[in-house]
């Protein structure tokens, strides 16, 4: 899958979910989701046919991977090394993707979307254990200390952000976040429970392991 350019709303729109890719704008009234929570199209409204299984399977795929903003190649790579891993697949499939250091960011409320946490984590000012690191695919692990370093201009942006995001959601339970100095820490593996949009990762295995 390429990279999609087109507008981010009309896929929260086709996946039947808020996937929180517009930022501030999904949580306001003006979000079109909330207008319409209905598939984009002419026949969005209409459409009463019933989906094979096999469309239901690439349906959960692609609401996944948009979700976390990543591509096919990189999604599938963690699906192999959630195969290969002691443990059922699909839970360690979405640690995996919790996991990733731009979803951190975004849990953390430093970002009000996942696009944005990618952009503050490429440009340098997040730190895990003392080190920078602007790897947005980076793997965060328990204990890990995470931390924003930057000058008064995106620490300002960064605190606005925290106050917007506060009015739709919290801060997930399995990381600590000290609003005051930007500092957070990785109390434990996410689980499947930490994850607001309802995901089936089973039809991911399915498919993926025909």
């Amino acid at each position: 899958m390429a990279k999609y350019t087109g507008p981010r709303c009309r896929l929260c729109r086709r996946e039947g979910a808020k996937l929180f890719l517009k930022g501030e704008k999904c949580t306001t009234e003006k979000c079109p989701f909330s207008k319409r929570p209905y598939p984009p199209g002419m026949k969005g409204r209409l459409s009463s046919s019933k989906a094979s299984y096999y469309a239901l399977q690439l349906r959960e795929k692609q609401k996944v991977k948009r979700m976390y903003g990543v591509l096919e190649r990189q999604f599938r790579r963690y699906y192999q090394l959630a195969s290969k891993s002691k443990g059922v697949t699909g839970k360690l499939l979405l640690q995996f993707l919790e996991r990733r250091l731009d979803n951190v960011v975004f849990r953390l409320l430093f970002a009000l979307s996942r696009s944005q946490a990618r952009q503050i984590v490429r440009h340098g000012f997040v730190f895990v254990n003392g080190r920078r690191v602007d790897i947005p695919s980076f793997l965060v692990r328990v204990n890990d200390k995470i931390e924003i370093r930057g000058n008064s201009k995106i620490i300002d942006i960064i605190k606005k952000n925290i106050e917007t995001a506060s009015k739709e959601r919290s801060v997930i339970s399995w990381l600590f976040l000290d609003k005051e100095n930007l500092k957070a820490e990785v109390l434990r593996l996410p689980e499947k429970e930490d994850i607001a949009v309802p995901i089936n990762e089973q039809l991911i295995v399915e498919l993926y392991s025909k």
